[in-house]
């Protein structure tokens, strides 16, 4: 997919690399002109243009795309997943009532299929097949790709393409499930954000005073940073809020709980069973 939508602008700066090395009486081959316009052309152009913009607004989106794709090859699915907690899935043992229920309550087209428990996973099942009135459902599971979060994201938008699928089951180095990435979140990371069924828009980040802020613990730590140009510390380990709290706090805290880390101190305002919600964050001076 990448290809085909990059090739013709790629073709169209190769050609005209070509044309004024001739214009300056310098001969190329069928073989060197097939490669005039590489890899680190590329980043040439984009560092280029990223250093002679004035702000991020400047940047033309073409280039902004073009930045992505380069970054593309160090992107690992661990990094694109929607995670196990947010994973709508059922047992094989739910009746089709239930089954047509979950369909609807969730309102996503693909529902994951386990056996027994989330890390038993043994296909999914598309709500298309719900019209047919199957007269066992469990007939219409289909297999689904299971990968390793450490699995490069190109290779997993090339494994959709030959399998033509568009979903698939993470899990991580233990063999459990970490979590589910669709062809639509390989897209964003080269594209931007497209919405979709998985996507949660009612995030909440936004200051609250001058040095108070209310978030989501779902938020990625990049996007806070960049929206209120803090420092909070980024790392491998996590990507979230609420992935930096559970790092340094060891354990799950619980409802009104505080935790520090440097200079910003975290209280949890809400939780679920299994997971934080939100948390107010105060910038100690």
């Amino acid at each position: 997919m990448c290809y085909v939508l990059l090739y013709p602008i790629s073709k169209f700066a190769s050609g005209l690399s070509c044309l004024f090395l001739r214009v300056f009486g310098i001969k190329m081959n069928k073989e060197t002109s097939d490669i005039a316009f590489g890899k680190v052309d590329l980043d040439y152009f984009v560092q280029s243009s990223i250093d002679n913009a004035e702000n991020e607004e400047e940047l033309d989106t073409e280039v902004k795309i073009f930045q992505n794709a380069l970054d593309f090859s160090n992107v690992k699915i661990r990094d694109c997943i929607v995670p196990r907690t947010e994973v709508v899935a059922v047992d094989l043992s739910v009746s089709l009532d239930e089954l047509k229920n979950r369909f609807i309550e969730s309102g996503i087209s693909k529902i994951i299929v386990y056996d027994g428990n989330i890390d038993n996973v043994v296909g999914y099942i598309h709500s298309s097949e719900l019209f047919r009135s199957p007269r066992d459902w469990h007939d219409n599971v289909k297999d689904v790709p299971i990968v390793p979060e450490t699995m490069a994201a190109h290779k997993l938008m090339k494994l959709f393409m030959q399998q033509k699928k568009t979903i698939a089951v993470v899990v991580d180095e233990f063999g459990g499930t970490s979590g589910i990435v669709s062809l639509e979140d390989l897209v964003e990371e080269i594209f931007g954000d497209i919405e979709d069924e998985h996507d949660n828009t009612s995030y909440v980040c936004k200051q609250i005073e001058e040095h108070e802020y209310v978030l989501s613990a779902r938020l990625e730590i990049e996007k806070v940073n960049e929206t209120f140009g803090l420092d909070l510390p980024e790392s491998d380990d996590y990507l979230t809020v609420g992935g930096l709290i559970l790092s340094r706090y060891q354990s799950f805290p619980k409802l009104h709980e505080v935790v520090q880390v440097g200079p910003y101190q975290f209280k949890i305002i809400k939780v679920a069973a299994t997971k934080i919600e939100l948390v107010r964050l105060t910038v100690l001076e």
